[in-house]
């Protein structure tokens, strides 16, 4: 198992490195960058033994002139280098974060409807926000700094070596002890960071699905209780963000007993030497700056290390998604589908969610080409579940569903959903324009073939009531409209998109009396030469349809026209008697209450 999850963490590191491919050029820059910076760091530190010997011990004049000017050039060169390497790496990572941004997105919507149902949406989110954002530190903090500073680490050494090679084995012997704490530290790090960026991702779902419920919890005065649930949400990313604080401050302190310890021993050494005549205050004192300059970056290194371990942590969880393959998959050699009218085929379908419980199980059916095909039946009859396995939203568990003989899974998912257009219970509207909610999916549509779209939809009229018209803005899921208005908006895009497949799902089933009348004529509108399949809770809305059929318990009871059920007596007639009750009492209610 522990060599399986380290095969992991390698493909994964590899798979981040790949992301960097298209950036090697300005990655290679970047690092020639870092060379001058370390260069010009261990050149500050040589020049020390000249400056102190030549100047000021034996007073040469030249050496007076050059050093200053020599000391400009090196500073000059740092400058340029940090900027060069700071903008390049800077650069490449905001480039990989870009790119792994568009890969998470492009896998999140290739994935199968049941992904979706199975994730919160602030998680995924999260993801792509959150979590990119660590791997951007990552990138371009942590590569950055440890490329600097390991280049300067091995000029600096280089330099103390050349001054004093046994002083230099007294100044780095402490640095391979100092880095097994700093190792499990970083362990740790990376622990704890899992942990909160968990619970960040947790937290952004609970604020998502509070914010967008805001309605509901204020109007049962609930706001206490989210309150306190968010207080304890937040406590347990605090609580993990301190651990991991911890673990990250303890590595500075560390690196800070272990580097005095080296300095100590560096100047009992080194001043004993100068004291009795074998090294000169000029090489002790280049020695020194190299020392001093050394400790620095190898404390750098300690906490780029905690960073490190957060943005993969981070990485972790992105590739969790980008290795996510979907189950809904296209063929390898596909049929095309034409446009036409469709017919469209049960062939002993089953289907179960889980593998344990079926929702449907042996529908054998036909639906002929223009033929309205009403499902009804009671709440978990399995009639949304049906219609979903149409455009691959689930693949059937057995048996097949053929479209002019042609199974479905031997089109391309593509070519199977532009045959299909959708209207739901839930109107789903963005937050655009009603043009650009109107021609979702069309955007090729010219301004006469929106506006004959809005008028059979019965929603035109309403359109050019506004300032703006077309292009005016109807907020986050269409919240400035009617529940009428919206979902006569989603008729006219299903127009014109006009595609031969038409499933409605209960797409009145939230209207009062008026709304549902304007959106049952634009509905009539829309069926008119296509194959439909409507999924109605009103049973007095599918009295037009050619055929009805019930659906309980997975399975079709009954089949035939309304009239012909109706006079069975059997589930349909128990269906539409309940009903019919309900809208007498309905209408005895309103009576009363305009008596009163």
């Amino acid at each position: 198992m522990q060599k399986s999850r380290k095969e992991v963490i390698r493909r994964r590191n590899q798979q981040l490195i790949a992301y960097m491919k298209n950036e090697w050029p300005r990655f290679i820059m970047a690092m020639i960058c870092m060379l001058i910076v370390a260069a010009t760091t261990s050149a500050t530190a040589f020049i020390v033994k000249p400056v102190l010997d030549d100047i000021f011990l034996k007073e040469n004049v030249f050496m007076l002139k050059l050093m200053p000017a020599l000391i400009m050039i090196i500073y000059v060169l740092r400058g340029a280098g940090m900027y060069g390497q700071d903008f390049l790496m800077h650069y490449v990572g905001e480039k990989i974060i870009k790119q792994l941004r568009d890969s998470l997105y492009e896998r999140i919507n290739s994935l199968p409807l049941s992904f979706f149902y199975a994730q919160r949406t602030g998680v995924l989110m999260s993801r792509i926000t959150y979590d990119v954002h660590v791997i951007k530190n990552m990138v371009s903090r942590a590569i950055t700094g440890a490329l600097r500073d390991v280049f300067t680490i091995i000029g600096l050494i280089g330099v103390i070596f050349y001054r004093d090679w046994k002083l230099a084995l007294i100044a780095v012997f402490v640095l391979p002890v100092a880095f097994f704490p700093v190792v499990e530290f970083g362990r740790r790090v990376r622990r704890f960071s899992t942990r909160t960026q968990e619970s960040m991702a947790d937290l952004n779902a609970f604020l998502h699905e509070k914010f967008s419920g805001a309605k509901i919890v204020k109007a049962f005065g609930m706001e206490s209780y989210e309150k306190q649930n968010f207080f304890r949400k937040n406590q347990k990313v605090f609580r993990f963000e301190v651990k991991s604080i911890r673990a990250r401050a303890l590595t500075s302190p560390v690196m800070e007993v272990f580097g005095g310890i080296g300095i100590a021993l560096v100047i009992w050494y080194g001043g004993k030497s100068v004291i009795y005549g074998s090294s000169t205050p000029g090489t002790f004192f280049s020695f020194m700056t190299a020392v001093m300059l050394l400790y620095p970056p190898v404390k750098k290194l300690s906490k780029l290390n905690n960073t490190a371990q957060q943005g993969l942590a981070a990485a972790d969880r992105i590739f969790d998604i980008l290795e996510t393959e979907s189950d809904i998959q296209d063929p390898k050699a596909p049929e095309l589908l034409p446009r036409q009218t469709h017919r469209i085929e049960f062939d002993e379908v089953s289907f179960s969610y889980d593998g344990a419980e079926t929702v449907l199980e042996n529908i054998g059916l036909r639906v002929e080409p223009g033929e309205v095909l009403a499902l009804v039946g009671s709440s978990g009859g399995g009639k949304t579940t049906l219609v979903n396995l149409i455009p691959r939203f689930y693949d059937v568990t057995a048996g097949a569903i053929r479209i002019d003989g042609l199974d479905i899974r031997d089109i391309t998912v593509e070519n199977l959903r532009r045959e299909i257009a959708i209207v739901t219970q839930e109107p789903i509207l963005f937050n655009d324009t009603i043009r650009a909610n109107i021609t979702y999916g069309s955007f090729e549509a010219s301004e006469r073939q929106i506006e004959e779209a809005a008028e059979a939809a019965y929603i035109l009229n309403f359109v050019k009531t506004l300032p703006k018209g077309l292009d005016t803005n109807i907020g986050e899921l269409g919240n400035r409209l009617s529940g009428g208005e919206k979902q006569r908006m989603c008729i006219a895009r299903a127009l014109l998109k006009d595609a031969p497949i038409l499933i409605l799902d209960e797409a009145t089933a939230a209207l009062d009396t008026e709304s549902e009348r304007l959106v049952q004529k634009a509905l009539e509108n829309l069926m008119k030469g296509r194959t439909s399949l409507v999924i109605a809770h009103r049973l007095s809305t599918v009295h037009y349809a050619h055929r009805i059929i019930v659906l309980a318990g997975g399975h079709v009871v009954e089949e035939g026209t309304h009239s012909e059920l109706l006079a069975r007596k059997g589930e349909y007639y128990n269906l539409y008697k309940v009903q019919f009750a309900e809208t007498e009492a309905d209408d005895v209610s309103a009576q009363g209450a305009t008596t009163g």
